[in-house]
């Protein structure tokens, strides 16, 4: 019998929906599982064209669509709607503000849930350890520490590095092609790991459906880990463009945060600068170890960004 066959997905966002993709097409996923989202009745019922397209994509992917909210529901309540299903797979992130992810993990808990995958697609919060500038890591943390105090709920924390497209965002100043500039966190020698949402996605769902089954473990993945040195020459390389290289050293970027310490922006600009658990050897990760092909920094910039600085719709 299998022992992930009724698995529900928090959220549809970027992530959610490759989640969702990636596990109804899966090979390993049989006639006797299903696959569930859990979405606000808002959503389910809006009028906005947007959502009504992801709806319909939803729907035709043959994803079962169950009405709840996370930020006002009770852990009682979450826990009712959660005690349905074998696995949960959290894709909610951050944005649904403090203690979110703390309020989940104890609705999984108290629901018996058999397997939880919590968000943690991000860096390895243990190697970081509590009180870094991004207090929101704290969190995660917790949640970490909630799940290995219990014996009920199987968990599996799939750690994935930076999200691929972050590099390049405007506003986290890493990558700023409109500016003809990149900037180093901490030093042209600091690596940052990094992996696109389609291949989390795949990666998550590979893992969720793993045999012999994976309990009770942070696995990592990686479509690429390099150096700010290795990403400058690459822009550089494949765009033919020559940016302005700054280096922005973590004593820089710990007064910049001074200056604006709730800028969320500057609080990942100092943990990455300051270089722990935010890399790691691409060839220990489950993706290499399973020869699965991923998505590294050079196919990204090919897909997504133009010689010439332009960015691809």
């Amino acid at each position: 019998m299998s022992h992930h066959h009724a698995i529900l997905v928090l959220g549809a966002g970027e992530l959610g929906m490759a989640v969702l993709r990636n596990l109804v097409r899966h090979p390993d996923l049989d006639a006797g599982m299903s696959v569930a989202v859990l979405l606000r009745p808002s959503t389910i019922n809006s009028s906005d064209p947007v959502k009504r397209k992801d709806v319909a994509a939803l729907r035709a992917l043959g994803v079962k669509l169950i009405p709840g909210d996370l930020a006002t529901q009770s852990v009682a309540a979450l826990a009712d709607v959660f005690s349905s299903f074998d696995t949960v797979i959290s894709c909610t992130g951050f944005a649904g503000g403090r203690d979110t992810q703390r309020k989940i993990t104890r609705a999984v808990l108290d629901a018996g849930v058999k397997r939880y995958v919590p968000w943690q697609f991000g860096v390895d919060y243990d190697v970081i350890g509590r009180g870094s500038a991004q207090d929101l890591f704290d969190e995660q943390l917790d949640v970490r520490d909630l799940l290995r105090s219990q014996q009920q709920t199987q968990w599996i924390i799939v750690s994935t590095g930076m999200f691929t497209s972050f590099l390049f965002e405007p506003s986290f100043g890493v990558v700023d092609l409109a500016g003809n500039v990149v900037h180093a966190l901490g030093s042209w020698d600091n690596a940052v790991t990094v992996t696109t949402a389609e291949d989390i996605g795949a990666l998550t769902s590979a893992i969720v459906l793993a045999e012999p089954a994976i309990v009770n473990q942070v696995v990592r993945v990686a479509g690429d880990t390099v150096t700010y040195r290795q990403l400058a020459d690459t822009v550089d390389t494949l765009l033919g463009v020559n940016l302005h290289r700054t280096e922005w050293s973590v004593p820089e970027l710990k007064r910049q945060l001074a200056e604006d310490p709730h800028d969320a922006i500057r609080k990942y600009r100092v943990v990455f600068a300051e270089g722990r658990g935010v890399s790691w050897d691409k060839q220990q990760t489950f993706n290499a170890q399973r020869g699965i092909a991923v998505c590294g920094l050079e196919d990204w910039v090919r897909e997504n960004l133009q010689p010439g600085h332009g960015v691809s719709g």
